[in-house]
This record gives structure tokens, C-alpha cells and sequence, in this order.
């Protein structure tokens, strides 16, 4: 009988700082996160006296809104994330470096990344931290095996792949006699009706009713079940009852079975069961799971928490002063997601205000200046997309429905991509899938499917690493002969 191979993982390389930032003889100011609050702080140095480094553990600024549409095949993702450094090549007091931040050491003012076994530390005068926020499966993590959320790149492939690929599963079943298997094949669960859920629900329908119908010859896309889950009595309830309601009967005109007071409690690979508010259960056969409930705060929340003594709420925000600082560090910003004030909503502009603010409040105390106003959001309105030309949208006293609402969004969305490119190639996508029926974006792979599972059962015993000097990964040695090494000659 074999015996289990057990690894270690190796230790992090510790490196010095990437640059002698005390040569310039500047302010330095160190940002964590390349999402919105990151990306605009940086921006709003453009010019400045400082030295800023951007640290992220992803090397593209991402568009969170629009994920959706790549998940179904309408834009390709790199639309909506354009490599970080292009975005700041032209801002010379700027660098970005690639890294998932570990450790913020606010007496030593020292902020520790790791990259592929690596670690570097940066020292700083001031920081941001716009960290952002993660997927919340409320105490289950283990539903995200079969339930991607909508939070990253990975998120969105994974989700295009289980899509297109449940309905090439449906048609294999049809055309080799195993039609009692198509059902649950052709079900997707929406587990969420906010706006993430509404919008992907909405396109999942669209999907099968009018791009996929001529595709199959075995099955009617056109029969696929959506189903729409939440737990509160309301689809949008952010949005008020009136765009609620709205937004729900074109859901249901499109064919979505939206469930309210359907509270999820099991999730496996089969399907979804939930219980009713009369504590009645249900069970969903489904092979396709959509998780949009929910949002967790980046773990640097409680590592700030730990330092400064600061509260944290039950999503992992952590309590800052109206200035967004944290108690004692007058030095230290939080932003975005992360942070919780006046029951500030998760959404892109609180994230956009919050870092141009404390951006522009680090420079006032660079330059001696007294300390601005508190931190005062300004709501820009709220909008979610249901199907093409169907939207809602709040702002301020105004609620607009249909139409006029998707153009708005359209614009919308249009001015706050990053890139005229972007912007540019977007249109045409979406004029591609809004006026016509087509999807440009369908590719899908089992990689996208199944290598998020695969790198998880790994764990610890798969460390990637990178050997400086030589430039290979390392490979841990999981028993037997060792693959031979690639060979360099030309």
C-alpha cells in the first residue's frame, strides 16, 4: 500500500526593498490595491512631489462591474482590465510592483509583499489602503467548490466555461439518449438579487433565448430553467420597491423564476437546496451555480484591526475616522470597500472618492497645509443592466426605468472604462451583442473549469516559486523520477 507524500513548504526568499526610494530624497507613499481606490489615488499624484509605489497582487486594473459580461461572452476580459502599469506609464513618480501584501507593519511604517515565494518590503511615510473586498459565503466557504462567485478574472472564465459548457453537456446527454440528465444540465442558479445577480441572471437569459437557439441540434437552448435566488423579500432592494418591483417583472418576462425569501443552506455539485421563510426546504437539481450574495473585506482589515485597535464589522471593514484614517495613524488611509463610515455602500465611487480624498490630503500635509473637511461621499445614483435595453437606475430623487435607463448605463459604464481603446472596442462588442445576437467571446476550456479546484486540493504542497538568477519555477518533489529540466539550447 502506497504511503502519503508529505511536503514542506519552502520558506519565503526575503529580498531588500526593489528601490532606494530615500535616493530621491521624497515623500514616499505606498498604495495597496489596483482597483478603483488604488488606481485613482495614483492618478490624483500625477505631478506631485512624492514617490509612489503601487503594490497588487494583480498586475491589471480591474472593472468589477462589467465581470458579467464576460462570464457570458459578450466582452473578452481584457477590455475591462487593462495592465496596470500602461494605465500609469505616462506618471514618472509612479511604479507598480506585482505582489500579495502579507504584512503592514505600522510602527516600522514597513509594508511586506510576497510574490511566488519572494518577499520584498517597502517602506513608506504614507499609506492607502484600497485592498478591496472578496467573495462572503457567510460562514460557507465550502459552497464556492461549486458555486464561483463574481469577484475576479478567474471568477468570470471559470463562470464563461461552466455556462457554455453545461449547454455542450445537455446536447451530448440529448444525442446519446440520456435525456433525463438534460434538465439539471440546462438549470443555472443565481444565488443573490442584487445587482450583479439581476444583471447575470438577465444575461444567462438572453444567452439561451437568443444567441444559442440555432447552435444545437439536440437541444433547445431556449429551455433552460434560470433560476433567481435571495433571501430578502425584494429583487434590488437598495434600489427602493418601485425599481424592484420593475426590475422583477422583466426578469420574469424573460423567463427567470425569481425565488424571494429563499434562504440557500446546502450547496454541492448536483445542485442548490434552500429553505422558504414558512422553514419549508426545497432542492434544486443543477449543474451550474452562480454565487453573487455577499462580500468579505480584504484580511488586511483585521491585521490594521489587530494594530490599532479599531472595530471590525461582521464583513471585515474596519472603523476609520471621517478622514478615513485609522486611530493614531494619521499617516494611514483606508478606502473603498474596506472601510466602515456612515454605512457607506460597497460601490465603485465610494472606492474612486475615497482615494482621490485621502490622495489629495496626503499632499495637503506634504505641503504643510491644514487637514481638509472630513470625508463626505457624494452619491452618483446607482444602475443595474436587466437585458438589452432594459435597465433601472437611482439618482438622487430620479428613478428611470427601460430604456432611458440602459442608455444611461451605457454611458456610463463607457466614461468610467479605463482607455480609449477599451472604450472604443467595448462599443463595438456591444453593439455586436445588443443589436444583433451574437457573442464573440464563447472560447472555453476545461483548464478554466477545473484548475481553481485542482490548485485548492494542492494547497501548501504545490508552492510556486520562482529561482532568481536562473528564471525557472521550481517544481516541489512530489516522489518518483524528476521531470527532466527544459532544455535551454537554441
Amino acid at each position: 500500500m502506497s504511503q502519503p507524500i508529505t511536503t514542506s513548504t519552502p520558506p519565503a526568499v526575503a529580498q531588500p526593498p526593489a528601490r532606494d526610494h530615500g535616493q530621491t530624497g521624497r515623500p514616499r507613499v505606498v498604495i495597496i490595491g489596483s482597483g478603483f481606490g488604488g488606481l485613482f489615488a495614483a492618478r490624483t499624484f500625477d505631478g506631485a512631489d512624492v514617490d509612489v509605489t503601487l503594490i497588487s497582487s494583480t498586475a491589471y486594473h480591474l472593472f468589477q462591474p462589467l465581470l458579467y459580461q464576460v462570464a457570458t461572452g459578450i466582452l473578452s476580459e481584457g477590455l475591462i482590465a487593462p495592465a496596470t502599469r500602461e494605465v500609469l506609464a505616462k506618471q514618472q513618480n509612479v511604479e507598480v510592483a506585482f505582489g500579495t501584501v502579507t504584512e503592514i507593519d505600522l510602527t516600522a511604517r514597513t509594508v511586506t509583499s510576497t510574490t511566488l515565494g519572494v518577499e520584498t518590503t517597502y517602506g513608506y511615510d504614507s499609506l492607502i489602503v484600497a485592498a478591496g473586498a472578496g467573495q462572503s459565503y457567510f460562514g460557507h466557504d465550502e459552497f464556492g467548490e461549486f458555486a464561483p462567485g463574481m469577484k475576479s478574472i478567474d471568477d468570470a472564465l471559470e463562470l464563461r466555461a461552466r455556462i457554455f459548457g453545461a449547454f455542450e453537456l445537455a446536447e451530448l446527454a440529448a444525442a446519446s439518449g440520456r435525456s433525463k440528465d438534460v434538465p439539471a444540465l440546462m438549470t443555472f442558479v443565481v444565488v443573490g438579487a442584487g445587482p450583479t445577480g439581476v444583471e447575470m441572471a438577465g444575461q444567462i437569459a438572453e444567452l439561451s433565448a437568443r444567441t444559442l437557439p440555432r447552435d444545437f441540434r439536440h437541444i433547445a437552448s431556449e429551455d433552460a430553467r434560470i433560476i433567481l435566488l435571495d433571501g430578502a423579500d425584494q429583487v434590488l432592494a437598495s434600489f427602493g420597491s418601485h425599481l424592484g418591483t420593475k426590475a422583477q417583472q422583466r426578469l420574469q418576462k424573460m423567463g427567470v423564476d425569481v425565488r424571494l425569501g429563499a434562504m440557500v443552506v446546502g450547496v454541492d455539485a448536483q445542485g442548490v437546496e434552500y429553505r422558504r421563510s414558512d422553514g419549508t426546504t426545497e432542492r434544486v437539481p443543477a449543474l451550474t451555480k452562480v454565487w453573487a450574495a455577499g462580500v468579505q473585506a480584504s484580511s488586511l482589515g483585521a491585521t490594521l484591526s489587530e494594530q490599532t485597535g479599531a472595530e471590525l464589522d461582521r464583513s471585515g471593514r474596519i472603523k476609520v475616522n471621517p478622514d478615513l484614517t485609522l486611530p493614531g495613524h494619521p499617516e494611514v488611509y483606508v478606502v473603498g470597500d474596506m472601510i466602515s463610515l456612515d454605512n457607506l455602500p460597497g460601490v465603485a465611487q465610494v472606492a474612486i472618492q475615497g482615494g482621490k480624498y485621502a490622495a489629495e490630503q496626503i499632499m495637503r500635509q506634504l505641503k504643510g497645509e491644514p487637514a481638509g473637511p472630513r470625508f463626505r461621499y457624494v452619491d452618483k445614483g446607482s444602475m443595474a443592466t436587466i437585458s438589452r435595453f432594459s435597465a433601472v437606475a437611482s439618482v438622487g430623487k430620479l428613478r428611470v426605468s427601460g430604456f432611458p435607463a440602459w442608455v444611461m448605463w451605457l454611458a456610463v459604464h463607457l466614461w468610467y472604462i479605463i482607455g480609449f481603446k477599451s472604450q472604443v472596442t467595448t462599443f463595438f462588442h456591444w453593439a455586436v451583442s445588443f443589436l444583433g445576437s451574437s457573442r464573440g467571446e464563447r472560447t472555453a476550456t476545461q483548464q478554466q473549469i477545473f484548475a481553481r479546484g485542482a490548485l485548492e486540493r494542492l494547497g501548501s504542497s504545490y508552492p510556486p516559486r520562482v529561482l532568481l538568477g536562473t528564471g525557472r519555477s521550481e517544481v516541489p518533489d512530489h516522489g518518483g523520477d524528476a521531470a527532466p529540466a527544459a532544455d535551454d539550447r537554441s
